[in-house]
């Protein structure tokens, strides 16, 4: 069995995306979005038709913006977020994007080759991890965890999704 990673992060805008304060991120969400595509490791990008996930919402705050994306592993992951002109971008990150302090802005888990899950499961790994910190389910580049072991039996997926 093959196992790849999601990555499900999440980000308050500070203004609008036609706001000019924004061009910056808007005006580079193509090129990014292209970087990752050709990245190795990378494998899909959740999208809408325009593209990108910036039209998505999925939480009560509509100034939440999502990624959702899966790699290969965890390195893949690592090298495109922090050793590629990405790196340049995330440093930019606070004058588009307010912290959150009371949220994480990622989540990373292992699925089967081949899995999308949905953006509620996305949702979901989100509150576990903020609810009960890292764990094979729900965890984060300061705190991975391995693939599961390729033993035959199914994950038990019941307590993934609330």
């Amino acid at each position: 069995m093959t196992w790849q990673l999601a990555a499900f992060n999440v980000a308050k805008i500070r203004q609008p995306l036609d706001h000019p304060d924004m061009a910056g991120f808007v005006d580079n969400l193509d090129p990014v979005n292209r970087l990752g595509d050709e990245s190795p490791g990378f494998v899909w990008r959740h999208q809408t038709d325009d593209g990108d996930s910036t039209a998505e919402r999925i939480f009560d705050d509509h100034d939440i913006l999502l990624n959702y994306t899966v790699w290969e592993s965890v390195e893949a992951l690592q090298t495109f977020t922090y050793k590629s002109a990405h790196t340049d971008f995330l440093r930019q990150r606070r004058q588009w994007f307010v912290p959150l302090d009371d949220w994480p802005v990622l989540v990373l888990w292992w699925i089967r080759a081949g899995e999308r899950p949905s953006l509620e499961e996305a949702k979901a790994r989100l509150h576990r991890l903020r609810d009960q910190g890292p764990s094979p389910e729900a965890f984060t580049f300061r705190h991975p965890f391995d693939p599961p072991a390729d033993d035959g039996i199914e994950p038990d997926r019941s307590e993934s999704i609330r």
